[in-house]
Formats: C-alpha cells, sequence, structure tokens
C-alpha cells in the first residue's frame, strides 16, 4: 500500500469481527432485518443448543464459581452505531466476511485488507486483497485514541485490534491527544 499511494502508512491487525450493530434496519449481529428468516430460525435453534452446552460445560469446570470473570457469552459489544442506511455499513458488510482483516492508514487514505486466515501456512496464503479503501475527503475521520472511525453522517465504527501487541506497535505512531507521527516517533 505505501508503494500504490506514496506516502507512509500504518498498519494494525484488526481483532474480533463478531462486532454488535446498533443501526436502525440491522439485527445486533449486523444482518438485514427480514432478510433469511428460515436460516436465522435454523441458526438460532443451533445457537441455543451449542450455548447450552458451552454453559454445562463451563459450570462443570469450575466457570461461575467466583474464580474468574466469566462475562456475558451471548453478547455483543455495540461498535458500530449510525442512521438507517448508515456510511460505515459498507466497509462493515466488507469486513464481517473477511478472515483476516488489517488497517492500513496514511495522511490520506484508509484501506481495510483482508490476508485470509491466519492459521494457512504463509507459503499457502492466498494474496492479500483490498476489500474498502477511502481516499479524503471521502474517508472517515479516524482517531486512533478512541480506535474509531465517524462518517460525515454520524455513523460511527470503533474497531478492536487483535491484540496487545498490536496496541503497542500503534504507541510508536501515535501520541495524546490525537498527534499522528506517520513516520514513527523520533527517539527521547
Amino acid at each position: 500500500m505505501r508503494g500504490q499511494w506514496r506516502e507512509p502508512v500504518i498498519v494494525l491487525r484488526l481483532g474480533d469481527t463478531d462486532l454488535g450493530f446498533d443501526v436502525p434496519g440491522r439485527r445486533l449481529d449486523g444482518t438485514v432485518k427480514g432478510k433469511k428468516l428460515v436460516r436465522r430460525f435454523f441458526w438460532n435453534v443451533a445457537r441455543g443448543i451449542g450455548g447450552a452446552a458451552v454453559v454445562v460445560f463451563a459450570l462443570a469446570n469450575g466457570a461461575g464459581s467466583g474464580g474468574g470473570k466469566w462475562g456475558h457469552p451471548f453478547q455483543r459489544e455495540i461498535r458500530v452505531k449510525g442512521p438507517a442506511n448508515a456510511m460505515a455499513l459498507d466497509l462493515l458488510d466488507k469486513l464481517r466476511s473477511a478472515s483476516g482483516p488489517w488497517l492500513v492508514c496514511s495522511p490520506s487514505w484508509i484501506a481495510v485488507v483482508d490476508t485470509g486466515s491466519t492459521y494457512l501456512d504463509p507459503a499457502d496464503a492466498p494474496q492479500p486483497q483490498i476489500i474498502w479503501q477511502a481516499r479524503k475527503p471521502q474517508a472517515p475521520d479516524l482517531s486512533f485514541r478512541t480506535r474509531t472511525m465517524t462518517w460525515p453522517d454520524g455513523s460511527s465504527f470503533r474497531f478492536p485490534l487483535q491484540s496487545r501487541t498490536e496496541e503497542q506497535h500503534l504507541r510508536k505512531y501515535h501520541e495524546f491527544p490525537d498527534v499522528i507521527h506517520w513516520n514513527g516517533r523520533g527517539v527521547g
């Protein structure tokens, strides 16, 4: 991307793409309301059976005994907000099917690249594919501090990073409040 855009870039591995949506006309999982109702019915039945099995397995192994944080296994963290037909949905509909998403940013471009499954041998991995990109002024505003992309219609996406390693990598380029050093921070 650096060669294509001819600008310095920051590349970050995105985390879980199992996002929660708060957008009119969309379900919590981001699917369009009123579509594929039979498939949704059977998926919900399978999810309920699987969830019950997980709960039984977890309780059998000491979960819920005060020994750790259990969380809410059937709740999604809301990371996508906006009006009906939000501008953010263009990116997020493509992101939901990605198996190895990376966020690539430069001073005037933002893109999401899919490298495929990370469980493959790198020699057998598919070529990285750009699944979405935008150039300023059409690109959303990006805040590394809040890990948020915000579009002109007010829709927003709080992007999750893959791991603590990605957060540490980001610190090489970002400092409070929202100063970005595209070529990395100087020593000292």
